[in-house]
């Protein structure tokens, strides 16, 4: 007679102790290489476990060739990637292509959290001059301060004399607003002019169902017609 569940169960079925271990610990039920795979997947932003195991399943289904193509392209963005020393973007070349072009004002700035804010900015092909990356926004709670964050080159580069606007375009959050405020105050020093971007109601929404912080910033918004 079998000693314990897990005899019997081995003795019933005859399978190896690896598959049993497999069966009993669900955690363990994927091979090595594909258990390290999906914990590493599950570091990325908005990845799960189910996320995570779907992509690494795809990865593995793929051929030798997309394998390694992916592989290379997460090693090339590591080795070549750098931040502009002037603006702070990510680029493979420094300066930027936005910080050497001779079409830009490089007079005026726009100064965003991160650099994925610079795309939404382009999208609308009405601005052509030059950007300043914080790489994040003042927030005390998560203790990040104006030392943490990218700061100091943007005050350098308007106390040269070179930077005639500074457009605030920070996100509509309170950390956003604090970091606008703080810098609004930094700039201002240096006799430069300081604007912040507008905010208010959303094209083609209806009044109706707008809060009181977006009516109220839409109001002091408000320009002539």
């Amino acid at each position: 007679m079998c000693c314990n569940r897990l005899e019997c169960f081995e003795h019933r079925f005859q399978l190896p102790n690896y598959k049993i271990t497999q069966l009993l610990n669900p955690m363990s039920r994927f091979a090595e290489p594909m258990s390290r795979l999906i914990d590493e997947l599950k570091k990325l932003p908005g990845v799960g476990a189910k996320s995570a195991q779907r992509l690494a399943f795809h990865i593995l289904r793929s051929s030798d060739e997309d394998a390694e193509a992916l592989a290379a392209a997460v090693r090339d963005v590591k080795a070549n990637l750098r931040l502009c020393s002037v603006c702070n973007n990510i680029t493979d070349v420094d300066p930027c292509v936005y910080c050497t072009s001779p079409t830009r004002n490089q007079r005026l700035v726009c100064v965003v959290e991160e650099p994925t804010n610079i795309a939404a900015i382009e999208k609308t092909k009405h601005f052509n001059g030059v950007f300043h990356v914080l790489h994040g926004a003042i927030s005390p709670l998560h203790g990040i301060g104006p030392e943490q964050l990218r700061i100091g080159n943007l005050v350098s580069r308007v106390e040269s004399g070179d930077v005639e606007e500074v457009i605030l375009a920070t996100n509509p959050t309170v950390e956003g607003e604090a970091t606008a405020v703080y810098l609004s105050q930094q700039l201002k020093r240096a006799g430069v002019k300081v604007t912040r971007i507008a905010m208010g109601i959303p094209v083609g929404s209806d009044i109706e169902y707008t809060d009181e912080i977006t009516m109220l910033k839409a109001m002091e918004g408000r320009r002539d017609m």
